[in-house]
């Protein structure tokens, strides 16, 4: 979570937007960016997925298992 919350933090800043800009912008509250530039692990999906995307970011899913 944290590569996430630094990553979050990061883009916000290089676009310039504080946390109730950024809150504002993905339609959430901004205790909830907060908690993901936080790394705490009570976020939901779908609030990390709306400010994800008003920032132009999206996930990928990668394996972990070596064969």
């Amino acid at each position: 979570m944290q590569e996430i919350a630094t990553r979050v933090r990061d883009e916000r800043r290089r676009q310039g937007m504080d946390q109730k800009t950024l809150a504002l912008v993905a339609d959430v509250g901004v205790r909830s960016v907060h908690r993901i530039e936080s790394a705490e692990e009570t976020v939901r999906m779908d609030i990390l997925m709306r400010v994800l995307t008003a920032l132009g970011l999206g996930v990928a899913i990668t394996s972990r298992r070596q064969p």
